[in-house]
């Protein structure tokens, strides 16, 4: 039996993995600490959890470091996804980025430090946005770190400093970059489940620039496999590792329009071409030829598939996402110097 501490767990990557952890290993006990800012729910956690002894969710702020102690004094295994995530909303407001994306994960790693006795796993949830805009054809896990918007900055910062806990104090971390994630519970800022949301609601799927910018889209499903192989690989193959998860595919935004439409049955819904939005990476393409070769992991679903199961998931749960229908757009001043709704 473990104890398994998950930070933001109630966030869209989170509370799946949450949801996969609860399904697959009955006798551990899952922690959930999460403050539950606008891209978090209670509802996003599995059903019937709260009446569960083994689960225990938890109110408040990595920033709280008498709280993170108390749950990591008691864990076995910390996944440290809390975070802000957004590239759009770290242009508008970017405070908030750098202090939960870093001071939040220096906390973390700080209370990780002084139970280092009890905690053999600490796995930080980095991402792919560290990198900036392919210099190669795959970006491996040794590609430069240009960070292109706030939100990358600020996890670009997290992402050293766990290493840097790593190297200097021989905390038991593991790092993990992603790519683009999607599917169930995201949060309608992002670009697919807002596509996807268009088509319900008759609205035009707005694309920044003209649609070219490339990315690497990973079905969360498989992402919380990967995270279930770092748990239980020897721990001496992943401790100091830096891993990315990502398909090797990139897809444009504009593609990925018309992929949506397709999967909805919505052949001519319309497509609206807004401005670049600042700090735009171009390409993403993943190299995650070290998660094989270490964790015996590729992700399966195809992004086709994938996104057939997430417009089913947004079709059949619209009391979920309805409430989110005033934030799936933010103020924002364009590379042109232009006022426009991302």
């Amino acid at each position: 039996m473990k104890t398994i501490l998950i930070t933001g767990g109630a966030g869209f990557i989170g509370s799946n993995f949450v949801r996969y952890l609860y399904e697959k290993y009955p006798t551990y006990r899952i922690l959930v600490l999460d403050a539950l800012t606008y891209a978090g729910s209670i509802h996003n956690l599995p059903e019937g959890s709260f009446d569960s002894a083994r689960f225990e969710f938890w109110y408040g702020s990595v920033l709280n470091p008498d709280l993170v102690d108390a749950l990591v004094s008691q864990s076995d295994i910390v996944f440290h996804f809390a975070a802000e995530s957004h590239v759009t909303r770290s242009i508008f407001d970017n405070r908030l980025f750098f202090e939960t994306d870093v001071l939040g994960t220096q906390v973390v790693s700080n209370v990780v430090l002084r139970h280092k006795e009890r905690v053999e796993l600490f796995v930080h949830i980095s991402t792919s946005e560290v990198y900036g805009s392919a210099e190669t054809r795959l970006m491996d896990e040794l590609h430069p770190l240009n960070p292109m918007s706030p939100y990358a900055a600020a996890k670009c910062g997290a992402d050293r400093l766990v290493y840097s806990y790593h190297q200097t104090y021989r905390v038991p971390a593991v790092i993990v970059r992603p790519f683009n994630n999607y599917g169930p519970l995201q949060h309608l800022e992002k670009v697919v489940p807002r596509f996807i949301t268009s088509c319900i609601l008759g609205e035009p799927l707005t694309v920044h620039g003209d649609g070219a910018a490339r990315r690497d889209f990973l079905f969360v499903q498989d992402h919380c496999e990967a995270l279930d192989r770092i748990m239980c690989a020897k721990r001496e193959s992943v401790i100091g590792q830096v891993i990315n998860l990502g398909t090797a595919h990139d897809v444009s935004v504009l593609e990925i329009a018309h992929a949506v439409r397709e999967v909805m049955n919505e052949p001519s819904a319309e497509i609206q071409f807004i401005g670049n939005r600042p700090g735009q990476v171009f390409r993403h393409t993943c190299d995650a030829s070290k998660a094989d070769k270490l964790l015996g992991w590729r992700p399966t679903t195809a992004f086709l598939d994938g996104l057939r199961l997430t417009a089913d998931w947004y079709r059949a749960n619209q009391e979920w996402w309805k409430p989110q229908r005033w934030m799936r757009h933010i103020p924002i001043i364009t590379v042109d110097n232009k006022r426009e709704l991302h």
